[in-house]
């Protein structure tokens, strides 16, 4: 057993099962913008800057920035050379070996998963704010799920069903809505950076430390939550135009312009009001419009914000079901779900996907679960950083579009950095993800092991 559950995917031998390559750098770093930045600059700035770093929370965002700089390094060495469906989990396969492959393939599961859903639950709570004010109104029965009070939350499923349709009319279809959303968002944003430019009070920047450094650092453990997604790029290495090329481009793209954003919309808030004015506050941006005399800005935020949320939505259905799309394509899951239609698009994936986020999104409190993606996401970090190391000395001819620098130090610095974030992660968390992981094995010994291709 121990043979076949550590052989590696030959690298020669990944991709080419049918996917269309239609997208180029500017669509894949618009991906990569569309899932970064979504409910964590509409919401967590205001909240970290009261309770951890105040305006020194810029400083939170640029270290943590650099730490997901670290992975995304790796990220984009591992998806030049490896340039197949999957991501994370098709590097793990072939760098490490089928059982690590599987674990993080069952572990972004549950961050894909578990994140599209809790987003639809936010764009299911944004539009419930806006119907009133169009004179609609929906009864509490179908806008929340039976825990909250309701019978479902048909909005959150209603999104998931809406952008599952939207994936099955292809790739290139799904980027061209994706564009355009986050077009939307960024002059949301960017407006809101006008508007309260001229309106910046430098005495709320006095002190700009207010909790030292040690406030710096618990705030970048909390808005690091706000970068997770450019993993999910990745996936969709397969139907990349020239991927060493690209695939580099627009995973690092997208995380700089992300990160550039997060500290220039963080200087502006604690700028425009105190930052211990923010304690309590959902809605950060917003609360600076009406606190900068600015009325109108509410409705500006929450069409930004409902153009982000969905962007997320369609990001991570569509990174999930290419996930599973590899893993059934290598054997590990039933053969149904790498069956790819007209159009490109591995009908049965998008279905699974589909049926998995209307159950959460519509019947679940997902806030009750919502930090397991960020365990699965550390994990799936923390493995692709160590198959950088395993294949540069394993595999050191292998092409390589783009070259992390200074192996193995910027991998090891992810790895630690991951670390640290896991460990200031809840008890109930980590015991919720020891019995996903337990489930996940379970599956792969009872029908994965023996069924890979490569047993």
């Amino acid at each position: 057993m121990k043979n076949t559950i550590f052989k590696k995917l030959p690298i020669g031998k990944t991709g080419g099962g049918g996917l269309k390559r239609t997208l180029g750098a500017f669509e894949l770093t618009m991906m990569g913008i569309g899932v970064i930045i979504g409910s964590g600059i509409f919401v967590i700035t205001g909240v970290a800057a009261a309770e951890h770093a105040g305006p020194g929370l810029v400083f939170s965002f640029l270290l943590a920035g650099i730490a997901c700089g670290c992975a995304a390094l790796c990220y984009a060495e591992l998806a030049s050379s490896i340039p197949a469906s999957g991501g994370a989990y098709t590097f793990a396969y072939a760098g490490l070996g089928e059982i690590f492959g599987w674990f993080i393939g069952w572990c972004l599961t549950l961050e894909y998963v578990v994140a599209m859903s809790a987003v639809a639950v936010g764009w299911s709570a944004y539009i419930s704010n806006v119907l009133p004010v169009l004179g609609l109104e929906l009864p509490q029965a179908i806008l929340a799920d039976p825990s909250s009070g309701g019978a479902i939350n048909l909005p959150a499923a209603g999104i998931i069903t809406i952008m599952a349709l939207l994936q099955l009319k292809g790739s290139k279809e799904s980027a061209r809505l994706n564009n355009l959303l986050v077009a939307i968002k960024l002059t949301v944003i960017l407006l809101f950076i006008v508007l309260v430019a001229g309106r910046i009070d430098p005495a709320n920047y006095d002190p700009f430390l207010p909790f030292g450094w040690e406030g710096v650092c618990s705030g970048a453990a909390v808005v690091f939550f706000a970068y997770l997604g450019f993993d999910a790029i990745a996936n969709s290495a397969e139907e990349v135009i020239d991927p060493q090329r690209n695939m580099p481009k627009g995973i690092i793209g997208s995380l700089v312009m992300a990160t550039v954003l997060y500290i220039v919309v963080t200087f502006m808030l604690t700028g425009v009001t105190r930052y211990s004015s923010y304690a309590g506050v959902a809605a950060p941006v917003a609360f600076a419009l009406n606190e900068a005399g600015i009325r109108w800005g509410a409705a500006m935020v929450s069409a930004g914000a409902i153009a982000g949320l969905t962007t997320g939505v369609l990001v991570f259905l569509g990174s999930e079901s290419r996930l599973i799309y590899s893993m059934s394509r290598d054997g590990l899951l039933p053969p149904a779900f790498s069956r790819v239609s007209k159009n490109g698009v591995p009908t049965k994936a998008v279905a699974c996907v589909w049926l998995m986020g209307c159950v959460l999104g519509g019947f679940l409190p997902i806030g009750t679960i919502a930090e397991l993606c960020n365990m699965g996401t550390l994990w799936a970090f923390s493995l692709v950083s160590v198959t950088v190391i395993v294949l540069r000395v394993s595999r050191p001819e292998l092409r390589r579009g783009f070259r992390v620098p200074v192996v193995p130090l910027v991998p090891l610095i992810a790895m630690v950095m991951c670390a640290f974030l896991a460990l200031q992660l809840s008890a109930v968390t980590w015991k919720v993800f020891f019995i996903w992981t337990a489930v996940g094995m379970s599956i792969y010994f009872l029908y994965g092991r023996r069924h890979s291709f490569l047993r």
